[in-house]
């Protein structure tokens, strides 16, 4: 028998937000390794050595951005799905998701793929109500290499229009809602990536804890037996709550 699950949510944490703290500890031993040879050596640091105290900087400052990011990423319950994000989070209710999949466009003989879960809404203005300006601001410069690769995809013969290219502060949704300031240049945004894409919102790979196709499969999943894709995440992810 399925156990209930609606009170209970299960948190993932995206690949990309791990090893942090690993990051830093050998760029640590790295840099303390190179000092110790250059201050028990007589002769000057070489070029060997520069490069591996360059590696050592580098690989803490990795970790330290990484060790900035929320510990999870993700979090999914029977009616909600939320994104977590160091500047905010953003929550899309089940009864508001359409359909989920991988946005991608045919050139000639070859099939594009964007590096994102695309997600169809089925309530602009719900969402937009819940976002806060500050996450939309920081998604909107975060996502903008999503959304020019979306752009090259859509214009095959490069005469895409203009406003495309510049985030406009006015917006009104198809419910005829007006919006301005950032939240009106996320909703263009979000037609923009509709028409080029036939999804409004992305979810990058960078944000995930597996693949794009499998968690887009999850969350088509979710949308049509939330309580049987959270006994499944729990089972496999036995320390999330």
């Amino acid at each position: 028998m399925t156990k209930s699950v609606n009170n209970e949510s299960v948190k993932l944490r995206a690949t990309a937000n791990q090893h942090a703290v690993e990051f830093m500890l050998v760029g640590a031993i790295a840099i303390i390794v190179v000092m110790l040879f250059v201050l028990l050596r007589p002769t000057p640091i070489s070029k060997v050595e520069i490069f591996i105290a360059s590696a050592g900087i580098v690989a803490i400052i990795i970790g330290f951005f990484k060790s900035q990011e929320p510990y999870f990423s993700v979090e999914i319950n029977c009616n909600n799905l939320i994104y977590w994000h160091k500047f905010g989070f953003w929550r899309l209710p089940r009864n508001n998701l359409v359909e989920a999949g991988i946005p991608k466009s045919i050139q000639g003989e070859f099939e594009l793929e964007l590096n994102a879960v695309g997600i169809k809404i089925k309530d602009i203005d719900d969402f937009l109500l819940s976002l806060s300006p500050r996450l939309a601001a920081k998604l909107l410069i975060e996502q903008r290499h999503i959304f020019l690769q979306a752009v090259k995809m859509h214009c095959e013969n490069g005469n895409c229009p203009e406003d495309w290219l510049i985030e406009d502060s006015a917006y009104c949704s198809p419910s005829g809602k007006k919006y301005s300031g950032l939240l009106a240049m996320f909703g263009n945004r979000m037609a923009h990536f509709k028409l080029a894409t036939g999804y409004d919102l992305m979810l990058t790979e960078t944000v995930l804890d597996r693949d794009i196709w499998r968690f887009a499969n999850l969350l088509n999943h979710w949308k049509r037996d939330p309580e049987r894709v959270l006994n499944q995440l729990q089972q496999s992810l036995p320390r999330s709550k």
